[in-house]
Order: structure tokens, then sequence, then C-alpha cells
């Protein structure tokens, strides 16, 4: 190697030397360190004991463990999907030379930036059995005459809260389906209506085809955001009624720092890293591993 190339290749170190003395410190060690947290029991006092896999082997037997699995996967899959249709619906109104469009971006992208806790107060407030808007304009309709208790019912707790995380990450996607959108040349548009095709059919065989690495990262933002989710159910229901808003991420947050069982909650944390990586490797595969752009032929 010349002194050139070797100089050269100490300054590329140097300056990735920080950023990946943080990444180590902020990203790696706390990675490795609750991987070994998950194989020992621990109540946050004296000396951690190793105790190999009694903490996944009692998740098992944990009932409120399979509740607040199943709930998480409820609230994905009662979420995402609609989010990322109502988004791609508006994502293709907006794209359209309409009048004032702009101004309807930054309506739909609105709620976007503001923070869950935020969000998750003002939409408790909404939802509140006496004080709140919407049984106030539901009862002033004449639709029902009782108020219902949306956050303090097991029926009506977690659509409630997904409501509340469509609303909030809507904007989000619309932003993700422009830009993806306006990658697609109009050229495409120009020569399929020159041969006869439907609104229908450019919609079916050129805007969706070619959308497929936004969907598909849409999809992805959802799967993390829904398995990663704390602020938003913490505050409006913490994890209740009983267990019918209880998540993963939620659950865990209760284990270590609530029931002081460092242990089980390291353990949960392994096993929701796994299953989103797990997802997230079939979902690449799925798609053909074409998420990361968007080829054009000729």
């Amino acid at each position: 190697m010349s002194k050139v190339n070797r100089g050269r290749g100490v300054l590329i170190a140097l300056f990735l030397a920080p950023s990946l003395v943080v990444f180590t410190i902020y990203r790696i060690i706390p990675i490795v360190w609750n991987l070994v947290l998950s194989f020992q029991s621990w109540k946050l006092i004296g000396i951690p004991r190793f105790v190999g896999f009694s903490n996944y082997l009692s998740l098992i037997q944990d009932p409120v463990f399979w509740e607040s699995f199943r709930n998480t996967l409820s609230y994905f899959f009662g979420g995402t999907p609609i989010a990322i249709g109502a988004a791609l619906v508006l994502s293709l109104l907006v794209n359209k030379p309409l009048k004032g469009r702009n101004l309807y971006r930054a309506l739909i992208f609105l709620p976007y930036p503001i923070t869950p806790v935020a969000i998750a107060i003002i939409w408790k407030w909404l939802y509140d059995e006496k004080v709140g808007l919407i049984n106030f304009v539901l009862r002033s309709l004449g639709i029902t005459r009782e108020s219902i208790g949306f956050l303090s019912s097991f029926t009506w707790a977690l659509p409630s809260v997904i409501f509340t995380t469509i609303w909030q990450s809507l904007g989000y996607y619309v932003i993700l389906l422009l830009a993806g959108l306006q990658t697609i040349p109009d050229e495409l548009y120009e020569a399929a209506e020159m041969d006869g095709a439907s609104s229908m059919r450019k919609l079916q065989w050129i805007t969706l085809p070619l959308l497929k690495p936004s969907l598909f990262l849409c999809f992805i933002v959802g799967i993390i955001n829904s398995f990663t989710t704390f602020d938003v159910i913490y505050v409006m229901t913490n994890g209740g009624p009983g267990n019918a808003t209880e998540i993963l991420v939620t659950y865990i947050y209760k284990k270590a720092f609530t029931f002081n069982e460092i242990g089980p909650a390291a353990a949960m944390t392994v096993i929701l890293f796994l299953f989103l990586l797990l997802i997230t490797m079939v979902s690449n595969k799925v798609s053909g591993g074409e998420a990361g752009g968007v080829h054009y032929y000729e």
C-alpha cells in the first residue's frame, strides 16, 4: 500500500471514529447488555444471577405476554393497512394539479410533527366520556343517548387508540408516497393515454408497480412503529382497561420498571427484535429485493 493510500485510510478512520464510538456506546453495547440480561435474574438490586433460558420459558406460561403479543398484531393489522390505503388515495389526489394542493398537503402532514404525548393528551380529551368532543357531537346528533367509554371499554379501547395512530401517521405515509409518485415519468402516462388506457388501467399497470418501493417502505415503517409505539398507548390507556390495549412495548416497560423483573423484560425485548428482523427479511424477500429503487426498461 502506498503512503498516499495509507494516509487516506488513516484520515477516513479518523473521521469515522467518533461516529463509530457513539454508535457502539449507544447501540451495540445496550443490545449486547440486554441479551446478557435476558439470561439473568435481576431485581435492579444486588448482583444478577445466571438462570439460562428460564426467562424465555417463563414467557411461554405468561398469559399477559401472549395477550400483549396479540394486541400488538391487532394494533399493526388494524392500523397500518388502513393508514397506507388512505395515504395512497390522498397522495393520488394531492398529486394532481388541484387548486390549493400545497395547502392540502400541509394540512394532511400537520399531525405528524406533533409529539406523540401531545397527540395522546388531545385525543384522550376528545374521547372523554363527560367532556369529550366526540361524545358531545354523537349525543347532539342523536346517534347515541349515553356517552361511549372509548378508552374505558374493552370493546372500544384498542380501536380508539388505533384510530389515533392512523390520524398521526397518515401525513408521513402521504409524503413518502408523494415522493414516489413524483419519480414516475410523465411520458409513461402520455404513452398510455395514446393507447387509450383508462385511469384504472394506468393505476394498475403504471402507478402501483412503480410505486412498489414506496409502498414497501411504508409497510416497513408501519411494522416498526406498531411494534415500538409506547407514548400514545401509555398516556391514553396505560395498557388498560385490564390488558385490552397492553402491547409488547408497554408490557416490557411494566415488567422492567413496575415489577422489577429485568430478566423477563430483556427476554421480551430480544424476542421483539428477532420478530421484527424476521418480518423485515420476509417482506424484503417477498418484494423481490427491489424495495431500494425503481427500475425502468425501454
